[in-house]
């Protein structure tokens, strides 16, 4: 099940971030060769520390980069971003996801403040990845002792390099991640191989419309690419996480269900889809969009013949399933005694934990 909406959806922004020799270029170079039928922009924050093979450009400030498969790549300073958001974002670039791979000396921090407070109506914050290379996790954290404050702000923390390092080295990393006050997932990876799912969804785009998008990119590269990963390590993908999907045709009690999101269990790391709040918001269904802490509501009218259900999908690692859909099923509106109705004041009170999470209007306009 895959939630979807006749309306543009906001593009994602996720920012990519690791000290130098974490692998989060190659991790890079893993999306884009499994992107899902996404097109991807890609907004490099320090170029001089960039290896994506298929770029040829000399690495100027405000180069733009046009790699296979329908996928952009700018080389910016970070006081320009949100002008490469404007032109990423522009309808006749038709992306669907956007990474910003920070310097490996960046603050992740800060470029997430600033996708925060940006005013671009078409962006929607994606997580922040942290990529930790767990062979080399105490040398690192000794030359940069603030990585400490980077996992405390990570949403996804990917264990790599799990393949050199032992059980010990892995254990100390998320000692290290919990000791900072994080609850951020932890997904171990070799060669920067997750899958894509953590962080966008597949592309329900038909083939004959996807060619027809394309730029003026070459293929060749990733077609390479990708018969190299056939033969080689790349086949499968250990990511250990989980998906669990929820449909109900009862209406969600808004207070229930932000009491659960509010206390959302260690290893949840997204949820997604459409939530039918029934009395609260007659009119609107109410896209829910949650990556780590981030929590945001988009709602949108009923179409005509709509049927009103809620459809959620939660991904997470480590995640008990059946327990998370009984804590679902838990959130549905139970009749009160027969005849006993609420009063509209107490719909309105009961929806103030959720508009909280909803942009203001004036935001909100594309």
């Amino acid at each position: 099940m895959s939630p979807s909406s006749p309306h543009h959806p906001r593009i994602p922004v996720i920012v990519l971030a690791g000290f130098l020799g974490s692998g989060k270029t190659t991790l890079l170079n893993h999306l884009l060769l499994h992107r899902a039928g996404n097109r991807i922009g890609v907004i490099v924050n320090d170029f001089g520390a960039i290896e994506i093979d298929a770029m040829t450009v000399s690495g100027q400030v405000g180069s733009t980069v046009s790699l296979g498969g329908g996928c952009l790549c700018c080389a910016v300073d970070a006081s320009e971003l949100d002008t490469y958001l404007e032109t990423l974002t522009r309808p006749s670039a038709r992306l669907d996801v956007i990474v910003i791979e920070a310097s490996g000396l960046a603050e992740p921090q800060e470029l997430v403040r600033m996708i925060l407070a940006s005013d671009n109506p078409h962006i929607v914050y994606g997580g922040l990845v942290e990529v930790v290379d767990a062979a080399e996790f105490e040398a690192t954290r000794e030359r940069h002792p603030e990585i400490g404050r980077h996992l405390a702000v990570a949403d996804l923390v990917v264990l790599n390099k799990t393949d050199r390092a032992g059980n010990e080295e892995c254990a100390r990393v998320r000692k290290a991640v919990a000791e900072t006050g994080s609850t951020a997932v932890v997904i171990p990876a070799a060669f920067g191989r997750i899958d894509p799912e953590l962080l966008f969804d597949p592309a329900l785009r038909p083939e004959a419309e996807e060619k027809a998008r394309q730029l003026t990119f070459e293929d060749l590269y990733l077609q390479e690419r990708a018969a190299e990963d056939a033969e080689g390590h790349g086949g499968h993908l250990h990511t250990a996480y989980e998906s669990v999907d929820f449909d109900s045709d009862v209406p969600m009690d808004p207070r229930r269900l932000m009491t659960f999101l509010d206390s959302r269990p260690e290893g949840l790391y997204r949820i997604k889809g459409y939530v039918d709040f029934g009395a609260g918001d007659p009119g609107n269904v109410y896209g829910v969009h949650a990556v780590g802490r981030f929590l945001r509501f988009t709602p949108r009218p009923w179409t005509r013949g709509e049927p009103k259900r809620t459809q959620l999908v939660l991904i997470g690692s480590g995640i008990d399933a059946p327990a998370l859909r009984e804590e679902l099923e838990r959130c549905a509106v139970t009749e009160g005694p027969a005849g006993e109705t609420r009063q509209d004041a107490a719909h309105e009170r009961a929806m103030w934990g959720v508009l909280r999470y909803v942009q203001q209007p004036g935001d909100d306009e594309a």
